[in-house]
């Protein structure tokens, strides 16, 4: 059985970070609900070749490895640190490199992290609308967490945790109704099809 792939996408140039934290606690969150396969990619794995790069074309092998697993992911947890009230600029950057077609219908799930409480419309203000010129199917639940969330690096807000869990099981349904359909189309029996030519003469 092919297992559904999620890639994780944290734009912090950091490693570790909170944005990975909080990245890694949603796909645990997904994995409690359903089997799936999991990569998660940091800013730091694309190396320089990322910023560099004008076009598709420019990537380095290991930033194009990352633009092509975001590209073939059957959905995506996306998440970015804030910065002067909007997303990170490489990680914007990385998105401007993916096809705009290749999002379509895909689950993506939204999180951010930030120094406090009046960063948190940035999922909503940036990223859903990011997301939604890609005509991605993103999930009703987004999360942002605060620097204050994490002790020691991992998220511990019990009401963030929350979020978490909503989110996830959010996306482990549109993952499961994604594959629920895959499977289905794939087990139809194949119809032949003839074509009535109809003459002129009616």
């Amino acid at each position: 059985m092919n297992l559904p792939r999620i890639v994780g996408f944290s734009g912090s140039p950091r490693r570790p970070s909170k944005t990975r934290s909080l990245i890694e606690a949603v796909a645990a969150e997904v994995a409690s609900h359903r089997q799936v396969r999991l990569d998660i990619f940091d800013l730091s794995d694309a190396g320089p070749g990322l910023g560099a790069a004008l076009h598709r074309q420019d990537l380095t092998l290991p930033a194009a490895r990352i633009i092509d697993a975001i590209e073939q992911a059957d959905a995506l947890i996306v998440g970015t640190p804030v910065y002067k009230g909007a997303y990170a600029g490489l990680f914007k950057h990385a998105f401007d490199l993916v096809d705009p077609r290749a999002l379509v219908g895909k689950p993506v799930l939204l999180t951010a992290t930030g120094g406090g409480p009046r960063h948190a419309l940035v999922v909503e203000h940036a990223l859903r609308p990011l997301f939604g010129f890609f005509e991605a199917l993103a999930v009703p639940t987004a999360v942002y967490a605060s620097d204050t969330d994490f002790v020691e690096g991992r998220l511990a807000e019990a009401g963030v945790r929350a979020r978490v869990s909503t989110a996830a099981q959010q996306l482990a349904v549109l993952i499961g109704t994604e594959a629920s359909k895959a499977e289905t189309v794939s087990s139809l029996p194949s119809v032949n099809l003839q074509v009535v030519r109809r003459g002129a003469a009616r």
